[in-house]
């Protein structure tokens, strides 16, 4: 399951989508540590039909775990390419230009 969290801001609709499972937990790799911050993270229970539509509303998102990833991925709105690997799990950020 994943976890949908919308919020209107100046810029437009800032998502974010976590797996569930990955909620509260730090991932680090050399370069980078990223805590899932429930404050920023915890949200609604979604399918991968409305995390795909809710990024098709962002301005600007942030994912983390293989399935909020690979739901990004699998709709166009991030290349596989783009995706950081973490010690355990991966994130992306979104931005529409």
């Amino acid at each position: 399951m994943m976890l949908l969290r919308e919020r209107s801001t100046q810029e437009g609709l800032l998502v974010s989508v976590c797996d569930e499972d990955v909620l509260g937990d730090t991932f680090e790799n050399a370069e980078v540590s990223l805590t899932v911050d429930p404050d920023f993270y915890d949200g609604e229970a979604a399918t991968a039909e409305e995390v795909a539509a809710s990024l098709s509303r962002a301005a600007v998102a942030n994912l983390v775990g293989h399935d909020a990833v690979a739901v990004a991925v699998d709709h166009g709105f991030v290349e596989e390419a783009n995706v950081l690997e973490l010690d355990g799990t991966v994130h992306a950020q979104y931005l529409r230009m």
